[in-house]
């Protein structure tokens, strides 16, 4: 699933929580409106207990995770509490520079 989104997408993002993630479920709504400001990002959102070798072919400890990925390579990792104003710069470099 999250190979995939990285393969077809030049920029993507993949949220990788967990159903019983109380941080997960509050970030990633935020994270989804957050997205809106940058239409050329494919967002994706993986469930680790569904795809439960997403851990292993990320590295992931812990949820939530953040990977932000462009042409393939991973930019940016934010993982458990992410500051959504810090994590919008961060993307809005990003975006900028590279994409727009």
């Amino acid at each position: 699933m999250g190979n995939q989104i990285i393969k077809d997408h030049k920029q993507s993002i993949l949220f990788i929580s967990r159903p019983n993630c109380s941080v997960c479920h509050g970030l990633l709504p935020q994270v989804k409106d957050l997205m809106e400001d940058y239409p050329a990002v494919k967002l994706g959102h993986v469930n680790a207990d569904e795809v439960q070798e997403i851990a292993g072919s990320f590295t992931i400890f812990t949820v939530p995770v953040i990977l932000v990925f462009v042409e393939g390579q991973e930019y940016v990792r934010e993982a458990r509490i992410v500051h959504m104003d810090l994590f919008n710069q961060k993307i809005n470099k990003i975006y900028k520079n590279l994409i727009g």
